[in-house]
């Protein structure tokens, strides 16, 4: 979006989704809150992506300020390019939309947790809430230890530091990170709950009943293919590049939050095939109408249910 369009932040749009329709006034006090992720529109850096969530209807956008060095990654660490910076405050002053979280604080062997400092004051200046993090290291202790530095590290600045636990990673399960948090026991720490993570991880939703509710500050939304597949590079594409709008595919995106307290829904579905095709922001305005769409008809049978 150039400079030129950006002058006055009009109305967000109103339009009608193909698989829903915006709620009513009444409606949208109680509706829920989305954050648009960065894997969502991965080649969009942040006063863009912010551009593209407020015309489609978000309320919080999630940026990875943390440069990972991946092969072909953008590197969008706002603590290192002030211009970009500079651009991103004023994207998220003219549309009024909210930095929810930033990513990602992995833990891994040799690492150094002060590394992450920088990302967090840049959260904290933009009103952030939380730092998404994930462990890559098959060393328990140490896993532990470098998590609880960052936890701590994070604290002064108002920040949750929640784990993501993914099954490619070194914390693959639910199980694996309830164990590292009720190890660290620190105040800020948290557990984000990804769909596909859950499903490809093979947990149960009963599993996550007991856990503490101030654990869960908000989740990744997304579907997948109900198939596991069994090679970790399929998995892996899939993960990266393929995931499925919210009820097209196998996982029971209902079940698992249904049984979770109230939260900030991050939508997470990277998707090459319909970038392509539709473009970033037709995908991202995808992504959050068919999202509504099947928490409101969820909310619709539980009523229905109960009476």
């Amino acid at each position: 979006m150039s400079r030129s369009t950006i002058g006055t932040w009009p109305d967000r749009p109103r339009r009608r989704g193909e698989e829903g329709q915006w709620a009513s006034a009444g409606e949208e006090d109680m509706a829920p809150r989305f954050s648009l992720a960065h894997l969502t529109v991965l080649g969009c850096p942040p006063p863009e992506m912010t551009y593209i969530a407020a015309r489609a209807g978000y309320e919080f956008v999630s940026f990875r300020a943390i440069y990972m060095g991946l092969p072909g990654e953008p590197n969008y660490a706002l603590a290192e390019n002030p211009e970009l910076m500079k651009q991103t405050k004023r994207a998220l002053e003219t549309t009024g939309l909210k930095l929810h979280d930033i990513e990602l604080a992995r833990i891994h062997d040799d690492m150094h947790p002060s590394r992450y400092l920088p990302a967090m004051e840049v959260a904290a200046e933009l009103g952030g809430r939380a730092v998404l993090s994930s462990i890559w290291t098959s060393r328990r202790e140490y896993a532990i230890e470098m998590f609880g530095q960052v936890c701590d590290l994070a604290r002064p600045f108002g920040l949750t530091v929640d784990l993501e636990y993914v099954p490619i990673a070194g914390v693959r399960t639910l199980a694996e990170a309830v164990d590292v948090l009720r190890a660290v026991q620190r105040p800020n720490a948290g557990l984000m709950i990804d769909a596909h993570h859950f499903h490809r991880a093979g947990d149960k939703v009963e599993d996550l009943d007991g856990l503490p509710p101030e654990w869960f500050h908000f989740g990744h939304l997304c579907d997948a293919p109900g198939e596991i597949p069994s090679e970790r590079d399929e998995m892996t594409r899939i993960l990266r590049e393929a995931r499925l709008y919210v009820g097209e595919g196998g996982v029971d995106v209902a079940g698992i939050f249904n049984r979770l307290p109230e939260m900030v829904y991050s939508i997470e579905l990277p998707n090459l095939a319909r970038v392509k095709e539709l473009g970033y922001a037709e995908h991202a305005f995808r992504c959050l109408e068919t999202a509504k769409a099947y928490l409101a008809a969820n909310r619709r049978a539980k009523a229905q249910m109960k009476n």
